[in-house]
């Protein structure tokens, strides 16, 4: 059965928050019963995510599937509740909404906002990079929203191209929390993509919140160049790169002087040294160049 999307109304929104928020007081639990399921929107390695829509308030999802045999055999389940609690809590327009879970005796079921736009991986390949008006945008839309988790004392290990969706609007949303961490302390856990790892988690010294603006200075790289700044044909080469930050800017595409000029700010082996993302927000190329509602107008 498919869906028809249109921009969904305000009230609808609303009806859907009123409805999670006396379905909590009744303390009745979500089930498979409450959606019309549509088209799937992707696969992942443990199960899929559906376009869905809420019956009672006709409110447009994302509905994730998650095979717990697939979670049980991976040793996932503990990140998983870790991804449900943080998301769940995070109120953010750069940060996509979990609005609550359910599950059966084989699955658990998230309920997530839905970006009508898809992945921003995909976008990125088909533009092969992105312009500096652009990657400016998303960069900034990402520093705001990472200054929030920040302060909420929830670090994101994990910002890639992958991880990114993008509303309807044309926002960036941060999809996936499966490595992010609630923490007061550092931590000395290696997770998140080789690409986009820094250096202190490539050689297992502990970390903090900078972890984060290492990432964002990767992704500022891979937004305008469209491949990550450490790439190598051998995961080895690519952990000396990383390690040595062995960053150079390539010929082409042109780059201006100073968008590369931010990126070696982010990218820096000491992370106390690292441009704090306040100071992101402040730096000319940012001001400059991003458009300050958060959307790329083209």
């Amino acid at each position: 059965m498919g869906i028809p999307v249109e921009n969904q109304p305000q009230q609808q929104h609303k009806n859907f928050q009123l409805l999670q928020t006396s379905s909590s007081e009744d303390k009745k639990r979500w089930t498979l019963n409450d959606f019309d399921i549509g088209k799937p929107l992707g696969r992942g390695k443990f199960g899929h995510v559906y376009l869905a829509r809420e019956k009672r308030s006709n409110h447009i999802v994302a509905l994730k599937v998650l095979f717990k045999t697939q979670l049980k055999q991976s040793q996932v389940e503990h990140q998983l509740r870790r991804e449900v609690e943080i998301q769940s809590h995070l109120r953010h327009p750069n940060i996509l909404r979990l609005y609550g879970y359910f599950y059966d005796q084989k699955r658990v079921y998230l309920i997530l906002e839905y970006a009508a736009k898809g992945e921003l991986y995909k976008e990125l390949q088909n533009c092969k990079y992105f312009s500096e008006r652009c990657a400016a945008t998303y960069v900034a839309s990402l520093a705001r929203a990472l200054i929030y988790c920040h302060g909420k004392h929830v670090i994101h290990r994990d910002i890639k191209p992958e991880n990114l969706l993008v509303g309807a609007q044309g926002e960036l949303k941060i999809a996936d929390f499966g490595w992010s961490v609630h923490t007061f302390n550092r931590r000395q856990t290696m997770c998140g993509t080789l690409d986009y790892l820094p250096p202190e988690m490539v050689g297992s010294v502990e970390h903090d919140a900078s972890v984060d603006i290492w990432s964002l200075g990767v992704l500022c790289f891979e937004f305008l160049y469209g491949m990550p700044p450490f790439e190598a044909k051998e995961h080895s080469d690519t952990y000396r790169r990383i390690i040595q930050v062995d960053l150079k800017f390539p010929a082409k595409p042109v780059v201006s002087s100073a968008a590369k000029d931010l990126v070696s700010q982010m990218l820096v082996k000491d992370s106390s040294q690292r441009l704090p993302l306040k100071k992101v927000l402040e730096h000319p190329w940012i001001v400059q160049n991003a458009d300050p509602s958060g959307v790329y107008k083209g």
